[in-house]
């Protein structure tokens, strides 16, 4: 959720720190401030709304400071509530991400012994807590951060030291290393445009950094950090001529398709799965899009392999389920920071299960806690919903099905040469949108709509509805086909659409029957279905065509479709596309 950036260097820090919060808003915020050392005092700046412009002379030419932008979770969105918090003297500026489990005991402490709060938050209580403990910036806030419970990324500064200290646990926080200067953030397109050399900071490090350098301590003791290069560009955080980086991204699915390929295969799959030797089971656990995901290589590593897969919510894991040792448990995060995901992987470490980690990103928290990583080749996505980081999870899940398989090496090979096939199937989706376009306008002038498949294709109408909701703020919901008649038939009629999401295999004849059932209903229907479907078009109202592919791979190219329809349809009603209302890109605490 929220963004966090720290400064010290040689440049104008406020301008820094501004340009920075606005490339982390993708991440969702309701408020933002800035806070810097100048002179012997800090100047404070923060508001609600969004980022705007501080005049250069209330910060002037100030060289050290901390930004934040806030998503409203201990008190309502407003100025005071705004990060950075300060102590009670003023002394101490902290900006924080993540939720003080504690705070209400520590708060009525710190009130007893007389400190004075002015917001609402959990955050204002940091402050205290260093101000409290008073002697060296270092030591006062080592000493507050062992009193708090609960996930954080901490970042403070005082007049009284020329530093920053940050702390990490269970909330993303990198080091960006640059040439005499040096920054924090909450994530790497923060930063980009100054350094592409980044330290991941791990849970329990402490960083103090100077003008001339830095020092990393875990728990107390002295560590070294890998300094590692971003392998994205700052072009590849921009929207290159497209309206929105969501389109944007949609647009790039070709190309991840074919870095992902080429990073595992070669004239065989390259990829390593002996993380999967002797196991029981595989129980996939994810939240949001990676749950779909999860569903779709549940359906196609159980009919390729053989090998038992379930699929959890993250979210409901850790309340109830206790792994076996010989299952393999396999969380799905696009960011690798996504706070359900990473405690149910920890929770199953824990009862003895072997972890496999499906990530975008390069030295997240997820990369720690697996003991095997399977990355996604998407690049940075900023749009809040999942776009192309779904179709890289899809094309991998695909990879990990067909390498458990054990086929024959011809029935591999066909596999793989379709596989190579695709990106170029998905362009003529993105090259013969007008269909999808006149489907959205249509569809924009409804309330409520759901989506429909049986077998491979539920999950993908599952994400499809999720797709909808979250960008044009339509109620969509998906089900399998023959769950109509269990409830949802009630709500059917002219003012309900029905989205079914077809493929030719065993599901086909049975898909046409529920749609005939639907359409007896009175509501629309639109398909999508594969270009060699010519019965299709006698049962719906509209029907939209993508490239034939194996059953396998229809998800990616059903996904990219349905994709499209929802950002032409936000598109319609005039949405904030790429920052969705009351959406964060990473949900970093449960």
């Amino acid at each position: 959720m929220c963004g966090i950036v720290g400064y010290i260097g040689y440049r104008k820090a406020h301008m820094v720190i501004i340009n920075a919060l606005k490339r982390l808003e993708y991440r969702g915020y309701d408020s933002w401030g800035v806070a810097v050392v100048q002179g012997n005092k800090l100047d404070i700046h923060k508001q609600v709304g969004a980022i705007g412009e501080i005049e250069s002379q209330e910060f002037g030419e100030a060289t050290l400071g901390i930004g934040h932008t806030r998503w409203a979770t201990h008190g309502k969105p407003s100025d005071v509530n705004a990060h950075p918090h300060l102590d009670c003297n003023g002394n101490i500026a902290v900006v924080h991400n993540g939720i003080i489990e504690n705070y209400l005991s520590l708060k009525n402490d710190l009130m007893k012994e007389g400190h004075k709060f002015v917001s609402e938050t959990d955050t204002e209580i940091i402050a205290h807590l260093i101000e409290k403990n008073n002697g060296s910036l270092e030591n006062a806030v080592f000493s507050a951060i062992s009193v708090l419970k609960g996930s954080y990324a901490v970042v403070v500064i005082s007049p009284d030291e020329r530093k920053i200290v940050a702390c990490r646990n269970k909330s993303p926080l990198i080091l960006g290393v640059g040439d005499g200067e040096f920054f924090v953030a909450s994530d790497t397109p923060a930063i980009l445009e100054y350094t592409n050399r980044v330290v991941y900071l791990e849970d329990g490090d402490t960083v103090v950094i100077t003008d001339s350098g830095y020092e990393i301590k875990n728990n107390g003791i002295k560590v070294e950090r890998m300094v590692e290069l971003v392998p994205w560009s700052l072009d590849d955080a921009e929207k290159s001529g497209y309206e929105h980086f969501m389109l944007k991204e949609i647009h790039e699915t070709p190309r991840v398709i074919e870095e992902t390929i080429a990073g595992h295969v070669s004239d065989t799959i390259e990829l390593d799965v002996s993380f999967a030797a002797g196991i029981s089971e595989l129980v996939f656990v994810a939240c949001g899009t990676s749950l779909h995901a999860a569903i779709v290589g549940k359906y196609i590593i159980e009919e390729m392999s053989g090998i038992p897969v379930r699929v959890e919510y993250a979210s409901e894991f850790n309340y109830h389920t206790t792994p076996i040792s010989r299952s393999l448990v396999v969380g799905i995060t696009q960011s690798g920071e996504t706070a359900d995901t990473l405690e149910a992987l920890r929770k199953a470490k824990g009862n003895g299960a072997r972890i496999l980690a499906i990530t975008n990103v390069l030295g997240s928290s997820v990369t720690r806690v697996a003991d095997y990583v399977i990355y996604t080749r998407a690049g940075p996505e900023i749009g809040v919903a999942a776009t192309k980081t779904f179709i890289a999870q899809l094309v991998a899940l695909c990879l990990v099905a067909l390498k458990l398989s054990m086929l024959p090496r011809s029935e591999l090979e066909r596999f793989i040469l379709e596989m190579r096939l695709l990106p170029e199937k998905i362009r003529k989706i993105l090259d013969e949108k007008e269909k999808i376009k006149e489907i959205s306008e249509i569809l924009a002038e409804f309330d409520n709509m759901m989506y429909i498949g049986r077998g491979i294709a539920f999950p993908v109408a599952l994400e499809g509805a999720l797709k909808m909701k979250e960008i044009s703020y339509i109620h969509a919901e998906g089900y399998p086909a023959g769950e109509l008649k269990h409830g949802p038939f009630a709500l059917l009629g002219e003012k309900t659409p029905v989205i079914v999401c077809i493929i030719r295999d065993e599901t086909y004849d049975i898909t046409l029957s529920n749609i005939k059932e639907v359409k007896a209903r009175d509501s629309p229907v639109f398909a999508f279905s594969d270009e060699k479907d010519r019965e299709i078009d006698k049962y719906v109202d509209y029907a939209v065509k993508t490239p034939e592919v194996d059953r396998i791979f229809a998800p990616i190219v059903l996904s990219v479709a349905l994709q499209l329809l929802a950002y032409y349809t936000a598109r319609v009603k005039g949405c904030e596309i790429d920052k969705p209302r009351h959406l964060a890109k990473s949900v970093t605490v449960e």
